[in-house]
């Protein structure tokens, strides 16, 4: 049973400072916590999958730093398998700045690192262990050509590939064809779908739009209005579940991992769906990334 899921992606350290506001520029502003703590989308998404209890390993590119082995550590402590975390020297570790004011919003600035120097090599080394996955979670923090190498890799070894186009930004043609599963925010998918904005009101037609350039199925997350999924059957919108957000950091990747995870058992992507928003909705109680993602038990007693 192929029912395992890699992730080809990036890990940084998150420095996370909660602000009462965002400061204007030139403005200094104090501050009233902090939070250093691992994260970067690619080992975000991986933990959060791990966390519904699925196997998984993570294939990536950290600094020869102090903040590398925190990562690494990071991973083995939720269960994430990381021997293909490659280490690069000369370089440092991936590192996002994040803040979140009291409204749970956040703002974000990403210094690539080592991220910066995953490779087309890197993507061609995925063929061992896609051997025996069910599913590839791809994003965009790491460069587009090696994205687009593991992508296609992914396809030819029958193996399921799950983009998340974040951060934002336009995808080569020849990436189209293979991806199956097209997991992206509102703005994400405004800047696909060449649109000024998309919200619940036009999300499925933006999604529709997208589902003819080759994926099979297209989720558009909307935050607090819920999850539109549109695939060839037509259009569903999924409520979201009302919490009292404060930290929204890592909802998106605690949705996706979670909705890997389901998808990887075999559970229908309704049923994925539902599961992969009550794991999000949980996340955005809890400060932090990794630390605030639920595990399985959680997720299911919210049901």
């Amino acid at each position: 049973m192929r029912d395992k899921v890699v992730v080809f992606g990036s890990l940084n350290m998150d420095l996370v400072a909660r602000v009462p506001r965002m400061p204007q520029p030139g403005e200094t502003l104090t501050g009233h916590g902090f939070l250093a703590n691992p994260g970067g989308k690619g080992a975000n998404q991986a933990v959060a999958c791990a966390r519904q209890g699925a196997r998984v390993e993570m294939v990536g590119r950290v600094g020869n730093d102090g903040f590398g082995a925190e990562l690494r550590a990071g991973l083995a402590s939720h269960g994430v398998a990381g021997t293909r975390v490659l280490t690069t020297e000369g370089a440092s570790s991936g590192v996002a700045m994040i803040m979140v004011d009291d409204g749970a919003q956040n703002c974000i600035a990403v210094i690539p690192g080592a991220n910066a120097g995953v490779s087309v090599d890197d993507a061609q080394a995925l063929r061992e262990p896609l051997a025996g996955a069910g599913l590839l979670l791809l994003q965009l923090e790491v460069p587009m050509p090696a994205v687009q190498r593991a992508a296609a890799i992914a396809r030819d070894a029958g193996c399921t590939v799950l983009l998340n186009p974040a951060p934002a930004q336009a995808l080569p043609e020849g990436l189209w064809p293979s991806i199956d599963i097209l997991v992206l925010n509102e703005n994400e998918a405004g800047m696909l779908g060449g649109l000024a904005s998309v919200d619940a009101t036009n999300a499925a037609e933006a999604a529709a739009a997208l589902l003819r350039r080759g994926p099979r199925d297209v989720i558009v997350t909307l935050g607090a209005h819920g999850v539109v999924w549109v695939s060839a059957a037509g259009a569903k919108h999924f409520e979201a579940v009302p919490v009292q957000a404060v930290d929204t950091t890592a909802a998106g990747d605690t949705f996706i991992g979670a909705l890997a995870a389901l998808l990887v058992e075999g559970r229908s992507m309704e049923a994925a769906l539902a599961h992969a928003i009550r794991a999000a909705a949980i996340c955005v109680t809890r400060p932090g990334a990794q630390a605030s993602m639920p595990s399985r038990d959680e997720v299911e007693r919210l049901s």
